[in-house]
């Protein structure tokens, strides 16, 4: 390539790297490569500044961006110690994040509410496949927990999101229960207090009942349409 070609080229600028973020990289990668396991302290800062070459501010900043990550925990007068990541501990991440998208945007909401019928759909024919009597027993343990709410919004609800996270567990996949703890918990920022008006919560209690007798006979596709109703008709207690 001529001279007079490589100065038509687009500009890339070289960015320069902070320490600590070069730091953080190093720190990562003794972590992805199981250098330093779930459990293992970090070495000390002492040790960190002299196999890297840094000084104290760039070792505290690069762990402290781990702790954000959910990589590392920091305890005040103790070594930071590697976390063993799961499903759930990702999803609570992004848990503040995630609230505060749907706080600015009635779009993002309506998306969510959307993504999560979708879900738990998909949940409902899992679980009719795959429910033992242990967990339909569970399930009807839940119900009658939310009778004895009745009139008691935060405990009624807590209850809700119970059943609902519970039938995830049938899956036996720890992805689908995180994600669905993780759309409850978002959700129920908007949970009204329309749900406490009379007859609503006994409509939600007589829609649980169907969908594990639904889930009980094994009926794939009643139990889907029992949590699309129910869903469906629940949808709308949750408003910005």
């Amino acid at each position: 390539m001529s001279q007079r070609e490589l100065m038509s080229q687009p500009i890339e600028q070289i960015v320069r790297r902070k320490l600590s973020d070069e730091v953080f990289d190093r720190l990562e990668r003794m972590i992805t490569s199981g250098e330093l396991q779930p459990g293992d302290e970090m070495p000390s800062e002492r040790v960190l500044m002299e196999r890297f070459g840094v000084g104290r501010p760039a070792i505290r900043e690069a762990m402290q961006s781990l702790a954000n990550k959910g990589l590392v925990n920091i305890s005040h007068g103790e070594r930071a110690r590697v976390l063993k990541l799961t499903a759930r501990s990702i999803f609570q991440q992004v848990d503040l994040t995630a609230k505060i998208m749907l706080s600015q945007s009635s779009d993002s909401l309506e998306h969510l509410k959307s993504a999560r019928i979708f879900f738990e759909r998909g949940m409902a024919r899992e679980a009719a496949q795959r429910a033992s009597a242990t967990d339909i027993s569970d399930l009807r343990e839940i119900i009658e927990r939310q009778r004895d709410c009745l009139g008691h919004a935060e405990e009624f609800i807590n209850a809700d999101m119970g059943f609902h996270t519970r039938i995830a567990q049938i899956s036996g996949n720890p992805i689908y229960v995180a994600v669905s703890e993780a759309m409850l918990a978002w959700l129920k920022e908007y949970h009204t207090e329309m749900l406490i008006w009379t007859g609503k919560e006994k409509f939600t209690l007589a829609e649980h009942e169907e969908i594990v007798n639904r889930l009980e006979a094994n009926d794939i596709d009643g139990s889907e349409t029992a949590i699309l109703k129910h869903l469906e008709r629940s949808s709308a207690l949750y408003a910005k």
